[in-house]
């Protein structure tokens, strides 16, 4: 696309900062981001809004155009949560000529070297970033983001947390000496001397398996961690959300052909529904590595069988807040409502488990009873989605149909405390959105609140005391697994006791957050996302562990 051929070591030049500052940030783990989230016409172009609304709106109702080996049939399987049409075609290509395309490519992409794999990935960031509006228009469609939170999450944020990969992977492989003349001296007679390589020799084919709700922002640590470290990867998109990856995908061919390398180093393995792509893929031998976001059943599927991979997945859990006491309890409850009604509780780390004593909590308002906290809870949710423009803004849109059964559900599980309700979207009328959903239920009811129900559903758990609401945080999240949790306290002594719950649980802790940091929101390069330490995922994106197991050293020596 008007790119000239280019050597991969300028690349690594030209975006050497970046990378340097980036693996900086993730040993300092303080804010840095080189990716702006605003989508102001003064950060990224007066005409960047227009350009990237037109190229979405260039793909729709056509075959979109990737050109990759055995490409000839299309499939088309997604629609907007917002009740546009997309129809957009992707090239179907059946697993055995993936792999072989993906194997064919990997002896060149192992053979380039930590600094140029390096600064090819660097470039494929830098393009995506400048196709950000496009992915948003994009992520929008697929998963019903609304449109900052699509621009934010599927774009700069994306981003950040792949080139948190690259720096994890840059780091782990060149930080090593990668040759040596060594000697070790003799008592007697001249020294011992060898010459020895230290090569990084990557797992191989990796496969992606993308999720339908957060395509890149889910995808791009794996793909990224993947690719830095040697491995080609065949990225297998969700059947609802598979635009966003094909741009990935595109941006990515494009930028490993004009650097000399096999565009097959990347693949797009679109499906139809019932194929089950992902679960053939994800057993041939060939596989060396296998990341995966999305169920509980089909995570532990992978994990028992795809045995010949590192396989990495997130999967399902029961985010948990523990209220003891606050001092800001308007302040409180704002946040946690924006927390449940963030699209509509459509995020891995959104709260399910709000865990109260039945005998209340001491606040700046005074003494506040269970029921009263949760009906307090329900009005603070109205308020915030009062205005229905900015409702529509902080919802988004439903991702499918399961979720709107999953609340039908949820209603005959306990009090109803808030209902949920349709809303009408002022700019797409034949868009799915829906408020949360506020229970209450006994703390008998494990069966109910001891597993998850994805969507804008969440229940008010009475507890005989904060001890208890700690134990049942540790008990439920080591049976289920979390990627978050919460506690509200103004006593030192609960708050050091709920980290330590936490620690136990092998979940991450968020203190007393009343104003624009929210538990369901992590920043790249700071936050881990995930921990690896209780059953919802395998790894934290990111850590060295999410990448170091996507290769191997393997050296070589000589005598002098």
């Amino acid at each position: 696309m008007g790119h000239v051929s280019t050597e991969p070591a300028e690349l690594l030049e030209r975006h050497r900062t970046t990378l340097d500052e980036a693996v900086a940030a993730v040993r300092g783990r303080h804010f840095w981001s080189p990716y702006p989230e605003s989508p102001s016409p003064k950060v990224y172009g007066p005409d960047a809004a227009e350009r990237g609304q037109a190229a979405f709106e260039g793909y729709l109702g056509k075959d979109f155009p990737l050109d990759q080996p055995g490409g000839d049939d299309r499939v088309v399987t997604e629609r907007s949560p917002y009740g546009i049409a997309l129809g957009v075609g992707y090239p179907h290509a059946d697993p055995d000529t993936l792999i072989a395309a993906s194997a064919a490519a990997l002896p060149g992409w192992r053979d380039a070297g930590p600094d140029a794999r390096a600064g090819v990935c660097l470039e494929i960031l830098d393009r995506l970033n400048k196709r950000s509006f496009e992915i948003a228009h994009a992520v929008q469609h697929t998963s019903g983001q609304a449109f900052v939170m699509a621009f934010q999450a599927g774009g700069p944020q994306a981003q950040d947390r792949g080139l948190e990969a690259v720096a994890y992977g840059y780091d782990l492989t060149a930080r090593y000496a990668g040759s040596v003349r060594w000697e070790k001296p003799q008592r007697k007679g001249d020294p011992q001397v060898m010459d020895k390589r230290f090569h990084v020799v990557p797992r191989g084919v990796a496969l992606l398996i993308g999720c339908a709700t957060f395509p890149t922002w889910n995808s791009y640590p794996a793909l990224f961690a993947s690719l830095v470290t040697g491995n080609p990867v065949i990225v297998k998109p969700h059947p609802r959300a598979v635009l966003p990856l094909a741009i990935t995908v595109a941006v990515a061919r494009e930028v490993l052909a004009e650097c000399g390398f096999d565009p097959d180093t990347v693949l797009l393995a679109a499906e139809r529904p019932e194929e089950r792509v992902a679960a053939a893929l994800a057993v041939r031998p060939e596989v060396r590595v296998v990341d995966f976001t999305g169920s509980t059943e089909f995570g532990d599927w992978l994990e028992a069988h795809a045995r010949q991979a590192f396989v990495n997945t997130e999967k399902a859990g029961v985010n948990a807040v523990v209220l003891d006491s606050t001092d800001a309890y308007a302040a409180m409850l704002g946040n946690l409502a924006f927390s449940l009604s963030l699209y509509s509780g459509q995020m891995c780390t959104t709260p399910q488990n709000i865990f109260v004593p039945r005998g209340g909590i001491d606040t700046d308002e005074g003494r506040k009873s269970a029921e009263e906290v949760a009906a307090d809870l329900g009005e603070a949710v109205s308020r915030l989605l009062g205005d229905v423009g900015r409702a529509t803004g902080i919802l988004g849109a439903i991702s499918g149909d399961a979720v709107l059964g999953r609340i039908e559900e949820a209603e005959s599980l306990g009090a109803v405390v808030r209902g949920s309700a349709p809303v009408a979207h002022p700019d797409f009328a034949d868009a799915v959105v829906r408020t949360p959903l506020i229970v209450r239920v006994d703390v008998a009811r494990r069966d109910v609140y001891g597993r998850e129900h994805f969507g804008p559903i969440s229940f008010v758990i009475g507890t005989e005391d904060t001890a208890e609401s700690l134990r049942l945080l540790r008990e439920t999240v080591g049976e289920r697994g979390a990627l978050t949790a919460a506690v509200y306290s103004t006593d030192t002594g609960v708050l050091d006791d709920a980290e330590r719950s936490a620690l136990a649980a092998g979940v991450n802790m968020s203190a007393n957050l009343t104003g624009q940091v929210f538990v369901n929101q992590s920043a790249a390069f700071s936050d881990y996302h995930g921990s690896g330490a209780n059953p919802a995922a395998t790894a934290s994106l990111t850590d060295p562990a999410f990448v170091a197991g996507r290769f191997s050293f393997v050296q070589s020596r000589r005598p002098v």
